[in-house]
């Protein structure tokens, strides 16, 4: 039997595509239905790596009393989370405001007219232990909207109108009180044993870890301490079961609290902000191993999550033949039957694998109470061949404009600082797929592209994090083309997103199809939101233009964070790294060479962190665009022959230079 998720592109969708359930994708012909037939909505709301998605799927969807009920009494809609981020956010806002919490398995139920009266998360078929099951729900919903309807319409009205309710703007000042309370509350949540903050389960959230960096270089008094917790919790991760000691990269976080038993979904944009920390911490410290696990992760995704045409895949399922965790666990009769008794013994021994184990009878392979990052390279090698005959894991192949953004800026960053070639060839790549596959007839953005089709309008963060990612491109090898690409974006980031009234950015944009409520989001979960990211662009093309109008809407775009974030900064890494920017001093080098960027300015970009430095480079060729771009460099003569540097720091400039050196 199928459904209509049958003919979708979306590989979630498509897991259900077989389902007793009559499904429905989001869209008119859903709720035309629902008010025709006079029935409730059932939406659910998942990803194709969730794990508990698949638990809820198997115990309720694919059975048929489960199916019947929801057949006979309502409409049902499935929503990929990754393909639609917007009406999930409004639904999961939803779940948060009446039930304190969220997650997938997202479960809402609702009016014709898209109005939630209902919401939790993942439910088993029958109540169990206390935990209500599906099928009471579902009775107990059908009987209410056959004979008290009115309780749950007034319900939806009175949530939906909630939803819709925004206080007067909280605009306020950014300044360092506000990193000072975030770095406090750091120290406060900061395990000293285990590194990470909070207790169990444990999250990488990589841009928290940039913060207290970047907050190292901005109150040098305080660095010590910022960059202990750093550096114990990326020991720490790089340890542990949660990092893949045999294939490279990271789960997406960890049950325990030692980062030992991780739930083993990986997801790209995880894997790319850790490049992203790894790679900070090795440039700002020199020690080698955050170098390597940085090159680990990202030959990780150049392996196992780039499509040949350029563009990144979404993740890798924590389930493989229905089992949590299968593909990646080990026994010592499997290690010996690869290595050799007498090598696997000393891989055993090295990685923890017991024939007790550390998860379900079996073992996560992990350095945990090793004193070195040492690795057994070749028997790690033996392992992963082994590993990928023995049994598949389902790998979502979608490629997701905003996450092939941040994949871009973690490999330009890697390839820059770690001198790694084919990582800067796997972003320009990576760049040229979005241009020539994900925008449509108006140059506007789609969010998604799967087996030949853009769809989906992109939403905030595929401009913002894009507009980031070509601005780290442009500050690598400096081709003009990728300045004046941001620019465009971020253009087009003012024009359909921003609230001009009350300022900050909506999620979607101005044009795009109409919900319930069309929220902002400021709070960086997993991933940083579009208004932390749209601050720092903001931010660094005021900058890089001395444009009067980006620096006004830097200013607009700061003081609402500031505002947005005062009662809990430590919500908001990736916010606090735009703010810090901001209020530490600014160094813009003009870099005037008649024959293209000198290898000296490439080597120095390299080796130092550049914190509050913007660089532009004018040669012959590219003179009168750059000039379009930054109207200023048009006075900056090209000098016969070398390169002359002028330095201006905080609207102070100095006398040009020819030597590099003589500069910082």
């Amino acid at each position: 039997m199928s459904n209509r998720l049958k003919d979708e592109k979306s590989p979630y969708l498509l897991q259900h595509g077989d389902n007793p359930v009559d499904w429905y994708p989001w869209g008119n012909e859903a709720f035309q239905k629902a008010i025709r037939e006079d029935k409730p909505v059932f939406l659910s709301i998942g990803y194709s790596t969730c794990h508990w998605c698949h638990v809820m799927a198997h115990e309720s969807f694919e059975d048929g009393e489960v199916a019947g009920l929801l057949n006979e009494n309502y409409v049902c809609i499935k929503v990929d989370r990754e393909e639609r981020p917007d009406i999930d956010a409004v639904y999961m806002s939803v779940c948060q405001m009446m039930t304190g919490g969220g997650g997938w398995p997202l479960t809402i139920l609702m009016t014709p007219a898209q109005k939630p009266f209902f919401a939790g998360t993942y439910f088993p078929k029958r109540s169990h232990y206390g935990h209500p099951g599906l099928l009471d729900i579902l009775k107990g919903i059908s009987g209410l909207w056959k004979n008290n309807r009115e309780a749950l319409i007034n319900a939806g009205e009175e949530i939906t109108a909630a939803l819709r309710q925004e206080g007067s703007p909280k605009e306020q000042e950014p300044d360092r009180s506000i990193l000072n309370h975030a770095y406090a509350l750091f120290q406060k949540a900061f395990d000293r044993r285990w590194g990470g903050f909070g207790a169990a389960p444990k999250f990488p959230v990589p841009h928290n870890l940039l913060f207290l960096m970047r907050y190292a270089a901005l109150e040098e008094a305080k660095a010590s301490e910022a960059l202990q917790m750093v550096e114990k919790t990326l020991d720490a991760m790089a340890k542990g079961g949660i990092h893949d000691h045999i294939g490279g990269g990271f789960s997406r976080y960890s049950t325990d609290e030692r980062w030992l038993v991780p739930h083993f979904e990986k997801m790209l944009y995880d894997n790319a902000l850790l490049i992203l920390a790894y790679t900070e911490a090795y440039q700002i410290t020199g020690q080698k191993q955050y170098a390597e696990i940085a090159r680990r992760t990202a030959d990780y995704i150049l392996r196992e999550l780039t499509d040949e045409t350029g563009g990144f895949y979404c993740g890798q399922d924590a389930d493989s033949d229905g089992v949590e965790g299968k593909y990646y666990v080990f026994t010592p009769e499997e290690i010996a039957l690869v290595l050799g008794n007498s090598e696997g013994k000393i891989f055993c021994v090295r990685y923890g694998i017991t024939e007790k184990g550390n998860f379900e009878g079996k073992s996560i392979p992990n350095l945990i109470g090793e004193s070195s990052m040492q690795r057994y390279e070749a028997d790690e090698q033996k392992l992963y061949q082994y590993r990928l005959g023995r049994t598949e894991l389902h790998k979502d192949d979608k490629i997701l404009l905003s996450w092939n953004a941040w994949t871009m800026l973690a490999l330009v960053k890697a390839g820059r600082i770690l001198k790694e070639e084919k990582y800067l060839k796997a972003a320009a790549k990576a760049e040229n797929f979005i241009r020539e596959n994900m925008t449509d007839a108006q140059n506007r953005l789609y969010l998604r592209f799967r087996k030949g089709e853009a769809a989906n309008p992109g939403q905030l963060e595929d401009y913002a994090v894009y507009a980031l990612a070509l601005l780290e491109l442009y500050q690598t090898d400096f081709q003009i083309k990728y300045l004046e690409e941001a620019l465009f974006r971020a253009e087009q980031m003012l024009t359909y997103f921003e609230d001009a009234k009350k300022s900050g950015f909506y999620k979607a944009a101005s044009d795009a199809e109409t919900l319930i409520a069309r929220p902002k989001e400021t709070d960086d979960g997993a991933v940083p939101s579009g208004n932390s990211v749209a601050a720092m662009v903001l931010h660094r093309l005021a900058m890089l233009t001395g444009a009067r109008r980006w620096q006004e809407a830097s200013d607009r775009q700061m003081r609402y964070l500031a505002g947005e974030l005062r009662n809990y900064p430590a919500g908001h890494g990736f916010a606090l790294l735009a703010m810090a920017d901001t209020l530490d001093s600014h160094k813009e080098l003009i870099c005037a060479a008649r024959d293209g960027v000198p290898e000296e300015l490439k080597d120095y970009l390299k080796d130092r962190p550049a914190y509050g430095l913007n660089v532009l480079v004018k040669t012959e060729e590219n003179a009168e665009r750059l000039a379009k771009c930054a109207p200023f460099t048009e006075e900056y003569p090209l000098p016969e022959q070398g390169a002359f540097y002028y330095l201006c720091e905080n609207g102070t400039c100095r006398v040009p230079v020819t030597d590099l050196c003589r500069i910082f």
